[in-house]
């Protein structure tokens, strides 16, 4: 007799934790990993929790209540594909498929429509939190076949993190159709990418323009943790700054070295920007400047060349501190309004439709992007659900504009000082441009139609022009 609630297949960390996340709410689950001998560690590993360990798919399969419930937590690409084609033939009507996994959001959409064809229903889930969120509440941004979210529903919910008040607000409810949840997780991750930019950049400052100390940069990120900037990310970077190294005695980050990695969902994110032509200029940017990290002999050498000449900020302290607390804040701003452009510009190539507001509440909790400014975000779409721009909303648009002279301060006094700031840059021209009715590309017009009769528009009639700009030239 059948008797798991759901089955997962993948036994990795956040694989494990998501089971014994679901077990601990009195679900019964289902584990299959292909090396058998995880699957008997795991099983044993956790004795009196009700937990069906499986060799063989169809093990896993035949241990399900209808309909059946399959979450895979394996490498996306093509493992998913290949376990979703060993899973087909054991299946029947109705059965869900859940990817779990960190997948490009077309193979989402693909997986969808070839899922339906053969009778089955299939959800893509974005899942962020990590390990730790995996097991304690994560946040979950599923999409697919709507008809399989009543199913899924109460475990998805019930294992996710919780917001709110009472804390009983749930990070976790449908995107929407096709790839749209792998689409609102890679949107995150992006913006995960620029928020970590942006704090590196304050420090960056902090640290060479101020000298600050680590004992220091722990007491500013503490304060800046209980105001507007209050995140997961701000939270960690406070207590980054007050572990020691077992080694040498020191403070463990200045011996970590300056190259950064990257999984892709950053980049993702920048490439589909330019497919739908939105200008998502500050997460592009941090993955530009985690690549530049990289570079890490070539950056030496030409540190040789044009060496830094270590000048400081030596007008007000506390003042400028307070400068780069707004020049990050105002950076963060733009940076999650340039993410829901592209979102918004995303549902409509797709045709999804979307919810920016739940969106934000998505992440309120148990993901990376966890902060205190994601329930103003959904206050702005609750008030108007087709908001164009997150600058355009009273609350920010307060919060720009007090922001702004230290903004513009800070950026001024990092370039004299020879501090790459690419980040806090973008975001500030972003904006710049955004608020700038006649931008210079008129002038690009006349170029492209100068060298290559691309055409242009005109200001003061309707239609198409094209000038023979050689001929005029002469004529004038």
């Amino acid at each position: 007799m059948a008797t798991s609630d759901i089955g997962l297949v993948g036994l990795a960390v956040m694989g494990q934790n998501l089971v014994l996340n679901m077990e601990s709410r009195g679900y019964t689950v289902a584990v299959f990993n292909r090396t058998t001998a995880k699957t008997d560690e795991f099983v044993a590993a956790n004795p009196g929790k009700k937990l069906v360990g499986c060799h063989t798919l169809k093990d896993l399969v035949a241990s399900l209540q209808t309909p059946r419930k399959i979450m895979m937590m394996v490498k996306a690409g093509p493992a998913v594909d290949d376990l979703m084609r060993d899973l087909y033939p054991l299946l029947s009507p109705g059965d869900i498929l859940i990817d779990g996994g960190n997948s490009y959001f077309p193979d989402t959409n693909r997986r969808v429509v070839e899922v339906e064809s053969k009778g089955f229903r299939f959800i893509g889930a974005g899942v962020s939190g990590g390990e730790e969120g995996a097991l304690k509440g994560p946040s979950i941004m599923p999409g697919g076949n709507v008809d399989a979210w009543p199913h899924v529903k109460e475990i998805f919910q019930k294992i996710s993190a919780k917001v709110g008040p009472n804390a009983d607000i749930p990070c976790c409810e449908w995107v929407g159709l096709g790839g749209s949840g792998h689409y609102v997780k890679m949107v995150h991750n992006g913006i995960e990418y620029g928020d970590m930019q942006l704090i590196c950049e304050a420090y960056f400052i902090l640290k060479h323009a101020l000298g600050l100390t680590n004992a220091e940069l722990y007491r500013v990120f503490d304060t800046w943790n209980k105001g507007d900037l209050e995140s997961y990310l701000i939270e960690i970077t406070r207590d980054i700054f007050t572990v020691k190294d077992d080694a040498t005695g020191g403070d463990l980050v200045d011996f970590i070295l300056d190259t950064a990695q990257q999984k892709g969902t950053g980049k993702w994110m920048s490439q589909h920007a330019l497919d739908l032509g939105v200008p998502t200029t500050l997460i592009t940017e941090s993955v530009f400047a985690r690549c530049l990290s990289a570079q890490k002999d070539a950056r030496v050498r030409a540190s040789a060349v044009y060496p830094a000449t270590e000048k400081k900020y030596t007008g007000n302290r506390e003042e400028f501190i307070e400068n780069i607390r707004q020049a990050l804040y105002a950076s963060k701003i733009v940076s999650y309004a340039q993410g829901y452009v592209q979102l918004a510009a995303a549902a409509k190539e797709f045709g999804w439709d979307l919810n920016y507001g739940n969106i934000a509440l998505l992440w309120r909790g148990g993901c990376i992007i966890r902060a205190r400014f994601l329930g103003d975000i959904k206050a702005a779409f609750d008030k108007n659900p087709t908001l164009e721009n997150l600058l355009l909303d009273d609350f920010f648009v307060k919060a720009i504009k007090q922001a702004e002279p230290g903004w513009r301060k800070v950026i001024s006094t990092a370039v004299e000082l020879g501090l790459p700031v690419p980040c806090f840059t973008a975001a500030l021209s972003y904006f710049d441009g955004y608020r700038t009715a006649r931008l210079p590309a008129n002038l690009l017009q006349s170029q492209r139609d100068y060298f290559g009769a691309h055409t242009y528009q005109r200001t003061d009639k309707e239609g198409t022009f094209h000038t023979d700009w050689i001929r005029a030239r002469k004529l004038s």
